[in-house]
């Protein structure tokens, strides 16, 4: 009888262990449930492939605001032997260990990527509001020295996150993108919208999230290339569309120009001085002071008496204007009104300003975003405005009423979806304004971003930062970051934006005119450039005039800005069609550089210019608490060349060797810049505005290497670049023959400049050099044919 006994228990035990190493194949991967866990491995595409655990039987469907993409039709080939399950595309390996439930991701030749730690999901039980959920986490081994990437834009000054905590949650300043991005070439997309805490430390990396039903993470194989895996991303979340030309000139802003003649009056008067300028900022208050009309989208300050005309004045002087729009309103408000009968108001979240009843719309429910877009569209597209500063994207920046994290919101608990919030309704004004018109570009500028923003045509800023240099310099890290989580366009209040704590004069202070002017020249060097802050005027004339260092330093800046206009809105065009990246860190195009891992202080611009931001005050200092200049020794600035390529330097013309730390003599008015050898950079001619004139182009050659660039042009704004109304001129730089060959033009659009003419410029010293026009090698009067030229 007892042994009997013995070889049933064995015999179930068998049975057991035989249904726990089970899988079954699916349309797109495999299932299998171990040791009380069910997963789900699914391919959406050869080099996507997405991983789904959740406690066993626990059915549930859920809906990502982040992926758009539909599983493809993969190729794939399934194997087992013992106890490992392999499933390959033809680009990535997935293994599945059917005993200890640990999942390891590979190239095609099997060439370890990443892997998650054994045995490593955890579900916590939780209750979520009236809603029995989890917390999730999950483990994973990075190899040693493996730098990582991305989480979003934060204000530590880390580049790299390895040996770091980071803890995803919006806010103002702090924008959680919960997507890594390794050296290695490959990214993780851990798909939770609630808070999230990242962690890495000799235990392992790992994702740990307040709430969850199931851990959900794509892992995207860039087959060791950052380009290619930003690309893959975008495929995943979505494609980012054309900003308008306009959007790549300078904007000029301030809290608050409190009168639309105030507005105007500025822009005149940047005209007047012939600095180039295109864009005006309304920020608040527009609607009126008091905070019960807080917000209204209307019109209703006494100083701002005919808007219409106060835009149609901005456009007469070829400039644009964006206004503020927040997504809470005063009590008194007629949009109050509405989404509080419709019941779309977060009744438990104040915010700003908190003194008064001021509430959030519910921007997961589309009928409240019908709602919130029905009166932008009424009250402001109507006046002609061109574009939406949606402050405030993240309503904690609000004061919770009773501090209940388990209100609900249309698509569940607050604490559940909180960082998905900004997606939500920059989304909802994107989609209304593309179903609106197609006559305007949508122009979003928004202080947070969640995965797939960059779809809704955002340029995220960094927030209400103070004005510091160690802030400068942690600009530059948050910048970069958050472009590795594939979302481009981003810039910060340059000067930053609260100066009396640490300069009261303001604009006044020395001191102060030295931090503008370097965070200025940063901004040059950011996908949008924006001047914007309280406490003090930014306005260039408010830094004296001609002559005057932190005046002349600005005008050169911005000039420079314009002159790089055609490479800038090329570099647009890559991110549109080929899902590049304008700004972008080391690690991107120097990935066998250890050295450059790291650095938290440059990046490269574009594929051409790498770019040393000056975030030390080197010319001020105070006396007797007055702050006073000294230019009279010139200092210097550390700047590392990356290794793997020669470097020009772009105010003199100095060819350099990489791999190697240099200091660079940096003046007032020069940050370092250098360009990489091999790069064609179009230059156009001086001008006031984006749109005023394209010749001539001054396309400069930096020899040393092979080299190519894509020239493009359309119609500047609205969507016909979609129907593919738009030429590409190419150019091509081959270095051992001397000779840059013009391409044929391809495509064509409405009211196109059939012909260019392009001042050819072999750089060197002394020549090809700073702002100036350099002196031409060799002229090409382009009539859209293919041309070839000889460089001696």
């Amino acid at each position: 009888m007892k042994r009997t006994l013995v070889l049933t228990t064995i015999l179930l035990m068998c049975i057991i262990t035989a249904q726990a190493q089970q899988y079954i194949r699916t349309a797109h991967g495999l299932r299998s449930t171990i040791n009380g866990t069910d997963i789900n491995i699914e391919f959406y595409s050869a080099d996507i492939v997405r991983v789904l655990k959740s406690p066993a039987g626990r059915a549930y469907e859920k809906k990502s605001f982040s992926v758009i993409k539909n599983p493809e039709n993969t190729i794939l080939k399934i194997s087992r032997k013992g106890n490992i399950v392999l499933i390959a595309s033809n680009s990535t390996n997935v293994t599945l260990n059917l005993e200890n439930e640990q999942i390891k991701f590979a190239n095609a030749k099997h060439n370890s990527l990443l892997e998650e730690k054994e045995a490593s999901a955890k579900f916590t039980p939780m209750m979520d509001s009236t809603t029995s959920t989890f917390s999730v986490a999950q483990s994973f081994q990075l190899k040693d020295g493996e730098a990582i990437y991305g989480l979003g834009q934060h204000q530590t000054g880390t580049m790299n996150h390895r040996n770091h905590q980071v803890t995803l949650k919006q806010g103002n300043m702090n924008v959680g993108v919960p997507v890594m991005y390794s050296v290695k070439g490959y990214s993780v997309f851990w798909d939770n919208t609630s808070t999230t805490t990242f962690k890495d430390d000799n235990t392992g990396t790992s994702f740990n999230s307040e709430v969850g039903d199931c851990i959900d993470y794509y892992f995207i194989n860039g087959a060791g290339n950052a380009d290619r895996t930003i690309a893959r991303y975008r495929d995943l979340t979505g494609k980012v569309p054309m900003l308008p030309k306009w959007v790549f000139g300078f904007f000029q802003s301030r809290e608050r120009y409190k009168s639309q003649y105030e507005s105007v009056g500025v822009l005149k008067k940047y005209r007047d001085l012939h600095v180039p300028i295109d864009a005006m900022v309304q920020d608040w208050q527009y609607w009126g002071v008091d905070d019960n009309y807080w917000n209204s989208t209307e019109f209703g300050n006494p100083l701002f008496p005919n808007p219409k005309a106060m835009v149609d004045s901005i456009h007469m002087l070829h400039g644009h204007m964006i206004i503020s729009v927040w997504p809470s309103f005063g009590e008194k408000t007629k949009i109050y009104a509405d989404m509080a009968k419709h019941g779309f108001l977060y009744k438990d979240y104040l915010t700003y300003p908190p003194k008064r009843i001021v509430r959030a719309y519910d921007a997961f429910n589309p009928k409240a975003r019908d709602l919130y877009w029905s009166y932008i569209n009424k009250n402001l597209l109507s006046l002609d405005l061109d574009g939406w500063w949606l402050d405030s994207t993240e309503p904690d920046h609000s004061r919770p009423k009773i501090g209940d994290e388990n209100m609900l919101t249309y698509a569940g608990s607050y604490r559940k979806v909180r960082n998905a919030y900004p997606l939500m309704t920059t989304g909802g004004v994107y989609e209304h304004q593309r179903a609106t018109t197609a006559a305007k570009r949508v122009v979003i500028l928004a202080r947070s971003a969640f995965a797939g923003q960059q779809r809704n045509s955002t340029v995220v800023w960094s927030g209400d930062v103070q004005s510091r240099w160690e802030v400068l310099r942690n600009q530059i890290s948050g910048g970069l970051n958050l472009s590795l989580t594939g979302i481009p366009y981003w810039n910060s209040d340059i000067g930053g934006f609260f100066s009396s704590n640490k300069y009261p004069l303001g604009v006044k202070d020395q001191a102060y005119r030295e931090l503008y002017t370097r965070w200025f020249q940063f901004g040059a060097f950011c996908p949008m450039f924006r001047s914007h802050g309280t406490q003090t005027p930014r306005e260039i004339f408010q830094f004296g005039g001609k002559g005057d260092w932190a005046y002349d330093t600005q005008e050169k800046f911005i000039n420079l800005r314009y002159r790089l206009l055609p490479y800038n809105y090329s570099n647009a065009w890559a991110i549109t069609a080929n899902a590049s990246t304008m700004m972008r860190a080391l690690a991107m195009d120097f990935p066998n550089d250890e050295k450059a891992y790291d650095i938290n202080n440059q990046y490269m611009f574009g594929k051409a210019f790498l770019v040393c931001p000056v975030t030390d005050s080197l010319y001020t200092s105070r006396a007797n608490g007055v702050a006073v200049a000294d230019f009279s020794t010139i200092k210097k600035h550390d700047v590392y060349l990356p290794a793997g390529t020669a470097w020009y330097d772009f105010w003199t013309g100095e060819k350099i060797s990489g791999g190697q730390e240099i200091q660079k003599e940096v003046p007032i008015d020069i940050m370092p810049l250098y360009v990489k050898a091999g790069s064609i950079i179009p230059m156009g001619p001086f001008i006031q505005y984006t749109t005023e004139k394209t010749d001539p182009i001054e396309v400069r050659i930096y020899a040393g290497a092979n080299g190519t660039f894509d020239l493009y042009e359309d119609e500047n704004d609205n969507y016909n670049y979609e129907k593919g109304k738009h030429a590409i001129i190419h150019f091509k730089w081959d270095d051992k023959q001397k000779t840059l060959s013009i391409s044929d033009r391809v495509g064509s659009f409405a009211g196109m400049q059939l012909g260019h003419i392009f001042n050819i410029v072999l750089v060197k010293p002394g020549n090809g050099t700073g702002l100036a026009a350099g002196k031409t090698t060799k002229q090409v009067k382009y009539t859209g044919t293919k041309a070839t030229v000889k460089l001696i």
